[in-house]
């Protein structure tokens, strides 16, 4: 077994929708990110390139790179987990915590977790999505952004192929 732990956050912005593990908030704002700034699929997939010590978001999908503008970031999170097959091993279970003063999320969290799972490859009851508000402290509560916190298991699968095979 290991396990990595993930972080993101993003700052609202005008002109853009609002992405949530994969799901469309309905909200005025959305999050500025040279992706979709989806901070809880960046931060769950920082977790499962960290459980494999395979760096990072920013390594992977760096933002300098034209071809990751606007992209929808449930494609990160597919690679990622195919990276993790690629070196024998799978995703056991993942929980992230989101953090936003606004808008209100516990509606939409079963739709994260229906949405996420199937990526992940686990049932749905693997995958805990909460959402809770910093109670108007900080800039993100004065409603300035959204933050993510994930952290993910994963177990080999199966062995791996000898370096060079």
């Amino acid at each position: 077994m290991r396990v990595g732990v993930g972080y993101d956050v993003h700052a609202f912005g005008e002109g853009r929708r609002l992405v949530l593990g994969g799901v469309h908030i309905p909200y005025e704002k959305g999050l500025v990110g040279h992706s979709d700034a989806d901070v809880v699929v960046h931060a769950l997939t920082d977790a499962l390139l960290g459980a494999a010590a395979l760096g990072d978001l920013g390594t992977h999908f760096p933002e300098t790179d034209p071809r990751w503008k606007d992209l929808d970031s449930l494609e990160f999170l597919r690679s990622a987990v195919g990276l993790l097959g690629e070196r024998g091993y799978r995703v056991v279970n993942a929980d992230i915590t989101v953090i936003a003063q606004a808008p209100r999320l516990a509606s939409h969290v079963l739709r994260m977790r229906q949405v996420l799972a199937p990526i992940l490859n686990v049932d749905v009851d693997a995958v805990s999505v909460k959402a809770t508000t910093p109670e108007g402290l900080g800039a993100l509560g004065r409603g300035a952004g959204v933050a993510a916190f994930a952290v993910a298991c994963i177990e080999v699968a199966h062995a791996r192929s000898a370096p060079g095979a």
